[in-house]
Parts: C-alpha cells; sequence; structure tokens
C-alpha cells in the first residue's frame, strides 16, 4: 500500500490513485511487490532536518529514501522536498510534474535495490526512470 503525507508544506497531491498503480507496476515489473511505502511530501527545511538528524549530511536534497524492505517485499519512507523538486524542474527546464514523477520513482527504485552512486549506477538508474516514466504515461 502507498500512503500519502504533507509535512511543513502547503501543497496538494491529487493523483494518488494513478502514482500509486504506476508504482505497484514497477514494483512487479522489478519481481517485487509493494508493502508500506510512505510518499512524505515536505519542505526544504523539513527534509534539511531530516538530513542533519539521520544522515549526518548539511544539506538541501530533493529526496532521502529510508529502507525498510525484507525479501521482495517493498517497504520505506520516502521524503520529498517539494521545493527542491520545483527548483530542479525549472534548472532541468521539465515540468514540475515530471520532475516530481520522476523522484519518486527514483525513490522507489532504490526500495527496489537501484544505486546512483557509480557514474554507471546513475546511468542505469536514469534508464530505468525513463523506462518507468514512459510506462506511466501508458497508464493515463
Amino acid at each position: 500500500m502507498v500512503s500519502y503525507f504533507f509535512e511543513d508544506t502547503n501543497f496538494k497531491f491529487n493523483r494518488r490513485r494513478l502514482t500509486s498503480q504506476w508504482l505497484k507496476f514497477t514494483a512487479e515489473s522489478e519481481i517485487k511487490r509493494i508493502g508500506q511505502v510512505n510518499i512524505i511530501f515536505c519542505s526544504d527545511n523539513y527534509i534539511l532536518d531530516i538530513n542533519q538528524k539521520y544522515l549526518q549530511h548539511d544539506y538541501f536534497t530533493d529526496i532521502i529514501t529510508f529502507d525498510y524492505c525484507e525479501g521482495k517485499t517493498l517497504s520505506g519512507d520516502l521524503f520529498i522536498s517539494v521545493d527542491t523538486v520545483r527548483e530542479n524542474a525549472i534548472f532541468y527546464g521539465t515540468e514540475f510534474d515530471d520532475e516530481l514523477n520522476r523522484v519518486i520513482v527514483h525513490g522507489l527504485l532504490h526500495l527496489i535495490g537501484y544505486d546512483d552512486h557509480s557514474e554507471e549506477d546513475q546511468k542505469t538508474m536514469r534508464s530505468k526512470e525513463d523506462y518507468y516514466l514512459a510506462q506511466r504515461e501508458k497508464l493515463i
């Protein structure tokens, strides 16, 4: 089950059913299943506090993923800074919704087991993001 929460933001997310269906499709395509995945939309300050408190990182980021997966069942918390996603959409010249969907699937891909520390890992992650973003369009 995918649940949606909001912390320190007035952001409204209206595509919950479609997003949940898309994430379930993504998980199943990777031979996994959705357990409890929490998507927490928040502000820059909220995610900075989490980054400092739990990861000892003193910087803003678009997403922090906490992995609670067991076996093939995906469970975790995806903290997404709506502020940084908005700034990144401007920087990359893309629509806010497109950037937000990329960040959401990026977090799920981390739960699936993909990493983005090396250049090769980043290419794989980007390829998977692109593929599943294209699949999302087919669900609309």
